[in-house]
C-alpha cells in the first residue's frame, strides 16, 4: 500500500488529539474508518506509531519523528495549492506567524489590527511559541514569520530588529525597594529572586544573568520559570523579586510595581525572523508591512 495524504492527515489528527474519537470528529468521519487508516499506515510503514489501550493513546518515539515529517509534507502540499491561488489573486493568502508570549501582550495585537486594515485579503494564523521553537518551525516551514528573541545565528534564517524595550525590576508593592525610583544592582544582593528558566526562558535568563555577573551581584534563585506572566504572578504573591521586560506592565497585575534598572544594557530585543527561501507573495507582503509598521512606530516615539 502506498501512503497518501489522507493517511497522513489521519495520522496527524490522532497525533495532535491523542484521542481517536476527537480526531475522527475533527476529520468529519467515524472512529472505525479512522482506526483502519492508522492500522493500514502502520502496516505499510512496518512501524508502531501509537501505543493505545482502552484508556489512553500515546505516540511512540517513531511516531513522534514521523509526525514532524508528516506535518511538513502536509504543509508543503497545502502550500502548493495555496501558492497558485496567491499568484492568481496577487494580494491574498494565509500567513502563519509565531510569537512569544510577551510580544502578545501589546505588540502583536496592535500589528494585527493595523494589518487587518491594510491587508484585508491576508489571513493571519498565530502560533504562540518560545523563540527556540520558532527557529525550528521556521526551518521546517511550519510557520512563515516569527516574532521572537534572536538568540543565535541560524543558517537560512534572516532577522530584523523590530523593537528594543527596557528590562525592569518587578517588585511586590509592599517590598522595601518599591519606594526606590531606580533599582541598583547592589539593592538585589541576596534577594529572593524569581528567574527565567535556562531552557524555555533562555533569552531572558542569559541577559539577566549577564547583568548580575557584570555587576558582581549574587541573588538567591527561588524559582525558575519560562513565562513572564507566571513570574509576575509569583512576585505578586511575595515569593521574590524579578527582572522582566517593560511590556509586562501590560499584564495589569495589582500589587506589583515596576522600576527602572541600573544599567543602560538592561534591555531586550524583539526581532522579526523568516526563512530566506520563503518567497510566497502573501508572506513577503506581510513581512514588508510589519517591518514598515514597526519602523514608523520607532520614529514616532
Amino acid at each position: 500500500m502506498n501512503v497518501d495524504l489522507n493517511h497522513l492527515r489521519c495520522f496527524v489528527a490522532v497525533a495532535e488529539e491523542l484521542h481517536f474519537g476527537r480526531a475522527a470528529a475533527r476529520l468529519f468521519m467515524t472512529q472505525p474508518p479512522l482506526s483502519r487508516q492508522i492500522h493500514l499506515l502502520e502496516e505499510a510503514l512496518g512501524l508502531v506509531l501509537f501505543e493505545r489501550n482502552s484508556r489512553s493513546v500515546k505516540m511512540t518515539e517513531a511516531g513522534r519523528v514521523y509526525y514532524d515529517d508528516a506535518l511538513r509534507i502536509l504543509r508543503l502540499a497545502d502550500q502548493a495549492a495555496d501558492s497558485a491561488r496567491r499568484v492568481a489573486r496577487g494580494d491574498a493568502g494565509q500567513v502563519t506567524i509565531g510569537f512569544t508570549a510577551v510580544s502578545g501582550y501589546q505588540m502583536v495585537p496592535a500589528l494585527l489590527a493595523a494589518a487587518r486594515e491594510a491587508l484585508p485579503g491576508i489571513t493571519v494564523v498565530l502560533r504562540e511559541m518560545v523563540s527556540l521553537a520558532q527557529t525550528r518551525a521556521l526551518e521546517t516551514r511550519a510557520i512563515d514569520l516569527g516574532i521572537m528573541r534572536a538568540q543565535f545565528a541560524s543558517r537560512g534564517l534572516a532577522f530584523q530588529l523590530l523593537t528594543r524595550e527596557p528590562l525592569m525590576a518587578a517588585l511586590p508593592a509592599a517590598h522595601r525597594l518599591a519606594k526606590r525610583r531606580t533599582i541598583a544592582a547592589r539593592d538585589l544582593e541576596d534577594e529572593a529572586f524569581v528567574m527565567y528558566s535556562p531552557d524555555g526562558g533562555k533569552y531572558f535568563h542569559d541577559r539577566i544573568a549577564g547583568l548580575f555577573n557584570a555587576a558582581g551581584v549574587r541573588v538567591r534563585h527561588v524559582q525558575f520559570i519560562d513565562q513572564t506572566h507566571s513570574i509576575v504572578a509569583l512576585v505578586r504573591a511575595g515569593l521574590g523579586v524579578a527582572i522582566v521586560p517593560a511590556s509586562a506592565q501590560e499584564l495589569g497585575f495589582r500589587d506589583v510595581v515596576f522600576r527602572p534598572l541600573w544599567s543602560a544594557d538592561a534591555h531586550a530585543d524583539l526581532d522579526l525572523a523568516w526563512n530566506e527561501e520563503q518567497n510566497t507573495p502573501a508572506v513577503e507582503r506581510f513581512r514588508d508591512f510589519a517591518l514598515d509598521y514597526f519602523a514608523k512606530r520607532a520614529k514616532s516615539r
